[in-house]
């Protein structure tokens, strides 16, 4: 079953800028509404306040009774439209007077007392008369010769509850307006923005086998873009480095490997082409192991080559103790030394910063090599000094000088000083290569000195750094 595509990018930020923008104009139109209601709720309060305190002055300075008996259209023209309301009656009284054009259900209020001053915290909210919002505030008038009146006037807020639904609705009209054209336009942004990132992965996509050496250029591109190109560009060096090395084991083995199957299929078919003593063919079969003991430590030490991990190497580094390290191998190669008449003298101070196996590989790999063409009835020398940028290691021999001419090539991968021994089944040619490949990836140094019939083989291992 597929997996549905993700949405894009580009169509996200889309929709979040339109989410933003919706959020944000509609939050501010929001708060906008609010204060428009207050200022038209305060506006509507202070015209209920207005009519009560000029009805109490009207009624105070004129016949009240006959005002209200023959003048009713006054106080009718006073509430200005249908949608108002007035009563006025004695308390316990059926209403004197009612004005009520719109015919509204006149609500019950206690009545403000006269000696107190109307202000707009009298003014009762209704939450709905006929469906909609009422406002209405009632006071005691002193008429005198009617004693004291109950004045209730009130309005509908129709005008108001319309005038509030149209920006409401102008609020959110524009908003998604505003939402729908920032989407249109962040889209176009995202996408012109996002020009680098599609130029580098056409870049990436050409990058391929045969051209591991190219990088990303970081050249003119965005700054946040420039972190994931340093590690493209790291990922790709590693890349190459791991390619090359393969490559190089296969040319390698391509090349060692095809004179030893020569040597073994040639053999073999004179051998079978004719009848032989018992003696013969054991001679055969003892040169075909010899040569197969050959291919396996070739085919070993190849794969060493090939698998070694740089940040593996680097991770397992321990402080290893020097002079157990030296004696360590000196005990190994004790009794091989002893069967060629070489004894070995081991001394060390001091730690060593190192991946244990990898150290005591380049350490036997040199021993090896020093008691294999180190004179016999002499002494191998393996000695460990700490300095303080780091540990160096030497192995010294006496025996034959090696040529200067040779000196810069001992460490590369079948160079041999000594071509009589290309067929020896304990020399391959990639002893000192594992040396350097180890050495390297300690991040350290190796060389090489021979003169006066003394070979010194050299490692340098760097010191721990303290961590930041």
């Amino acid at each position: 079953m597929s997996r549905p595509r993700p949405y894009s990018l580009t169509l996200r930020l889309a929709l979040l800028f339109a989410l933003l923008a919706f959020a944000s104009l509609a939050g501010l139109g929001a708060a906008l509404y609010h204060e428009l209601e207050q200022q038209l709720t305060r506006r509507d309060d202070t015209a209920l306040v207005s009519r009560i305190d000029q009805l109490r002055s009207f009624l105070n300075d004129s016949n009240t009774l006959e005002l209200i008996k023959h003048k009713p259209a006054l106080f009718q023209n006073m509430l200005g439209n249908r949608e108002a309301l007035l009563t006025i009656r004695a308390p316990g009284e059926p209403p004197l007077l009612v004005v009520n054009p719109g015919n509204l259900t006149a609500p019950d209020l206690p009545a403000v007392p006269i000696d107190h001053a109307m202000t707009l915290n009298d003014v009762q909210h209704l939450p709905s008369v006929n469906g909609v919002p009422f406002s209405a505030v009632a006071a005691t008038i002193d008429s005198g010769d009617l004693g004291n009146l109950q004045v209730t006037t009130g309005r509908l807020m129709s005008e108001r509850t319309a005038m509030l639904e149209s920006y409401r609705l102008s609020v959110y009209g524009l908003a998604s307006l505003a939402a729908l054209l920032l989407a249109l336009v962040g889209c176009l942004l995202v996408y012109r923005g996002l020009l680098p990132v599609r130029r580098l992965a056409r870049h990436a996509h050409g990058i391929g086998v045969g051209n591991l050496d190219q990088r990303l250029d970081s050249q003119g591109a965005p700054r946040e873009l420039l972190p994931m190109i340093e590690a493209f560009n790291a990922m790709l060096d590693r890349l190459a480095t791991g390619f090359a090395q393969l490559s190089q084991v296969s040319t390698d083995m391509a090349h060692e490997l095809r004179t030893p199957i020569n040597n073994l299929l040639g053999e073999t078919q004179v051998a079978l082409q004719q009848h032989r003593s018992v003696e013969a063919y054991q001679q055969l079969l003892a040169s075909n192991v010899e040569e197969l003991e050959r291919l396996t430590r070739m085919l070993d030490n190849m794969l060493f080559l090939a698998r070694t991990d740089p940040a593996s190497a680097l991770s397992q580094r321990q402080e290893l103790d020097a002079a157990e390290e030296m004696q360590r191998i000196a005990d190994y190669f004790e009794g091989l030394a002893a069967d060629v008449g070489m004894t070995i003298e081991a001394r060390g101070d001091g730690v060593i910063w190192a991946e244990p196996m990898l150290l005591r590989r380049a350490l036997a790999n040199l021993c090896a090599n020093a008691i294999k063409y180190g004179a016999a009835d002499s002494t191998l020398q393996v000695e460990a000094s700490a300095e303080a940028d780091g540990s160096y290691l030497r192995v010294r021999n006496q025996g034959a000088s090696i040529a200067p001419e040779h000196l810069a090539r001992l460490f590369e991968r079948f160079y041999r000083v000594d071509q009589s021994r290309e067929r020896s089944a304990q020399s391959n040619g990639l002893g000192l290569s594992i040396v350097a490949t180890i050495m390297q990836l300690h991040q350290g140094r190796y060389s090489v000195s021979s003169e006066n019939g003394v070979t010194c083989f050299e490692l340098f291992f760097p010191a721990r750094q303290p961590l930041d």
